[in-house]
């Protein structure tokens, strides 16, 4: 993250200019100048840009033997290479991305057994979509929808049908329900005689970006229920204020992004369920348990935030997260096969068979729902629970271990997502970023973020422990945690007492000081002439 400019007299330390993950940085002291570089945590970038000519070229090292013709870096080569060659330079290349296994900012799951690995290389050149040629794999997708519709408490009476789908992740799966809930209010609306070009959703500000995108990418209002410090959730009464006549459901989530904590889905329905009443309405529940979905009915098997309660009339759960399958795979289920409108339902014919399909995609692999499958029948409930429990004490041994540090305040709840989410209780030295940042010279990767409106002033970090998390790894962090704070305890001391020496020794001989843009503009023009003569010289470099 970007540190602001500080500069005292002559010296001084800051940013010259932020590219991608790269940061560079400058610190003067006494005359001297250093030029550094600090790579950033950067969220998935989904859209790429096309570049400029001036940079042509992938540069190999043991493919070298095979290729010593430079590749273009944008541009398709013109000539075929030998597969070594194209396995070691991207093999290469790849070195540089971070540890899966070590990246606690990522709720997805990044181990699996080798069984389920060796199927997922077996179906990996199967298209789900194909359901006439490869119908055991559609049998397998139908299995897994049950199975999580129990799992959730879905009635499943003579007069009651759930009904669900596969999907790519919990994203695809949040537009799915979001689109049946749009269409069936403004089916009603129409039935009415009444205006139906303003659908509006409730939320708390602790929704994930996916529901934002819903909301513009569909039209349709979304009203956010603000937050304060302390309490990270959506608070139901006050989303049950927000309730209008135009409001197309409510979305609770089951697993906060933000502190892993579980919203009250019960006291939300029992609140509409009041106001429903008292208007006429029937303003319905989405629950998003992209992460919770997989923990509730192990750990808290008597929380009431399904199927049980009548206004929950859909669900999405993400396979990739405490489903323990790769990404991505998610899943969305309804109450009733009513609450699916049947227009939103697609029947096609020209892959052999008629097929029903509600996706936002069409083709994709199906090693994934295979993957769900052997997941579900490999571990069944017991395993499903042991795995929740142990990532749940696990979770516990790295908070107790940061409170004894009494340098944090968690911010996480015991009860929830097994993470740990804690924050500085005195940040005026050094934050939570520059933690973060220097956690990665570890390995860590360990993210640092501010909260959404109205608690953005409170910026924490945040553990998520996975089924590959151990307890030794979570002593270690703590450790590695401990060995920073101390670093930072002793280094910006140090440089503070400095620039406050230096300032006061201006003052006396009445040295007149450049400004911070004056500096920044000195450092800024000594970096453009270092970048243009190593580019200069490029080719000269191996």
């Amino acid at each position: 993250m970007a540190r602001k400019l500080k500069i005292r007299g002559k010296q001084g330390k800051g940013i010259i200019e932020k590219s991608g993950r790269l940061e560079t940085h400058f610190d003067v002291s006494v005359g001297e100048l250093a030029v550094f570089f600090v790579f950033l945590d950067t969220s998935t970038m989904v859209l790429s840009k096309t570049a400029s000519q001036s940079d042509v070229s992938v540069h190999s090292t043991f493919a070298s033997r095979y290729v010593r013709d430079q590749l273009p870096r944008f541009r398709m080569p013109e000539n075929s290479i030998p597969k070594d060659a194209a396995y070691q330079i991207i093999n290469d290349e790849l070195m540089l991305d971070g540890n899966p296994r070590l990246n606690l900012a990522s709720f997805v799951t990044t181990w699996m057994e080798p069984e389920c690995n060796k199927l997922i290389m077996d179906a990996i050149n199967k298209n789900y979509v194909d359901m006439d040629e490869y119908p055991v794999t559609t049998e397998l997708q139908n299995r897994c929808v049950n199975m999580i519709a129990h799992l959730f408490n879905a009635p499943l009476g003579d007069s009651e049908t759930a009904v669900g789908v596969g999907t790519v992740g919990s994203s695809e799966a949040i537009m799915l329900a979001g689109l049946a809930f749009k269409r069936k209010w403004q089916n009603k609306r129409k039935a009415e005689g009444k205006p139906y070009d303003k659908p509006n959703i409730v939320t708390g500000a602790n929704v994930q970006v996916c529901w934002e995108k819903f909301a513009r990418y569909f039209e349709v209002e979304l009203k956010e229920v603000k937050l304060r410090e302390g309490y990270y959730v959506m608070d139901p009464a006050k989303a049950v204020e927000m309730v209008d006549e135009n409001t197309i459901c409510v979305a609770a989530i089951l697993g906060s992004t933000l502190n892993g904590e579980f919203e009250d889905v019960k006291l939300l329905n029992d609140l509409l369920v009041e106001k429903n009443k008292e208007t006429g309405w029937d303003t319905p529940i989405h629950v998003d348990a992209a992460s919770g979905g997989f923990i509730a009915p192990f750990l808290y098997p008597e929380l009431e935030w399904d199927f049980r309660l009548p206004l929950v009339k859909s669900i999405n759960v993400s396979g990739h997260k405490y489903g323990l399958v790769y990404a991505g795979i998610g899943w969305v289920i309804w109450r009733n096969k009513e609450d699916l409108p049947e227009e939103l339902i697609f029947h096609i014919n020209y892959l052999g068979a008629d097929q029903p399909t509600f996706t936002l995609n069409f083709s994709k692999g199906s090693s994934q729902v295979i993957a769900q499958y052997y997941q579900l029948i490999r571990l069944g409930y017991e395993g499903y629970r042991n795995i929740m429990e142990n990532c749940h004490e696990n979770a516990m041994v790295l908070k107790e271990g940061l409170e004894k540090t009494g340098r944090f305040n968690i911010v996480s709840k015991d009860e929830g997502v097994p993470l740990v989410a804690f924050s500085l209780k005195d940040n005026k030295r050094h934050d939570e970023f520059e933690i973060s940042e220097m956690l990665r010279r570890f390995g860590w990767i360990v993210p640092a973020y501010t909260m959404p409106a109205d608690a953005q002033h409170i910026t924490v970090l945040r553990v998520v422990i996975r089924e590959d998390f151990s307890r030794t790894l979570a002593e270690r962090l703590v450790i590695d945690i401990q060995k920073v704070l101390h670093e930072l305890d002793t280094l910006p001391a140090k440089v503070n007492a400095k620039l406050a020496m230096a300032e006061e020794e201006n003052s006396k001989n009445g040295t007149v000081k450049k400004t911070a843009i004056e500096t920044q503009r000195e450092i800024t023009s000594y970096w453009k002439k270092f970048v243009s003569e190593r580019k200069t010289n490029k080719n000269k470099i191996c």
